[in-house]
């Protein structure tokens, strides 16, 4: 038996937890259009790109797919497609590193299953397991492809879902560094740890995390001590 205790497991999130860069850069993704929109013979103007650009998917992005002829779904989908594709070159290219403290991952394998859930594209998170051999996770999930996994993104607890489930877990915690992962947790039925770093180390929360750390090697004294656990129930 573990700190935590059986059937419990640590879930991370990825960007700006394990892998240093709170998300993809906007770049990527403004370069990802380019690509799609090159595979069509289409260009788009400049109040059309912005909406095109975003992140999200949404009544605006609908409208300027619209207006250039594209189906908005697979548009959409298209777009992220070639925005992994940029970010996986990206990391291959050496852009981004691990946070320093990931060594911490494999002392918390040692004490209960470990699971890596991310907004970031399915993709891109796998190729970050893979090509920094993070072989403690027990399971890895990023967000599929497309309006759906748009949709179902933290705080939506979806994906949180699927790792308790894929790990037979009845509880334990998720280590974020926003607001929505704590929500996530939460909705997930787990714990919530919120990690500080230079990227949010002032910002205020108007959510209440089962505890607050500095480094994920906190997290591994947490366990040990018996300070943090898992829900008795899932939600």
């Amino acid at each position: 038996m573990t700190a935590l205790g059986d059937g419990a497991v640590v879930l991370f999130d990825m960007d700006g937890v394990v892998l240093e860069g709170r998300e993809t850069d906007p770049a990527v993704r403004s370069r990802a259009l380019d690509d799609a929109l090159d595979d069509r013979g289409l260009t788009a103007s400049a109040s059309l790109r912005r909406p095109l650009e975003r992140a999200a998917y949404d009544d605006e992005f609908r409208a300027a797919c619209e207006e250039l002829g594209v189906d908005p779904p697979r548009f959409f989908r298209a777009r992220e497609e070639r925005t992994a594709k940029r970010a996986v070159e990206r990391l291959s290219a050496g852009m981004r590193r691990l946070h320093r403290d990931a060594d911490a991952l494999d002392a918390l394998a040692d004490r209960a299953p470990i699971g890596l859930v991310s907004n970031n594209y399915h993709p891109t998170v796998e190729f970050v397991v893979d090509h920094f051999r993070l072989d403690a996770f027990a399971f890895v999930r990023g967000r599929d492809l497309g309006p759906d996994g748009f949709r179902r993104r933290k705080p939506d607890p979806h994906y949180l879902n699927e790792a308790l489930d894929a790990l037979d877990a009845t509880g334990g915690i998720y280590v974020g560094d926003r607001a929505t992962d704590v929500i996530a947790a939460e909705r997930a039925g787990l714990d919530s740890a919120f990690l500080r770093r230079d990227h949010n180390a002032g910002r205020a929360l108007d959510v209440e995390p089962t505890v607050e750390i500095g480094s994920l090697r906190e997290l591994v004294d947490l366990v040990d001590s018996g300070a943090i656990g898992p829900e008795s129930e899932r939600s």
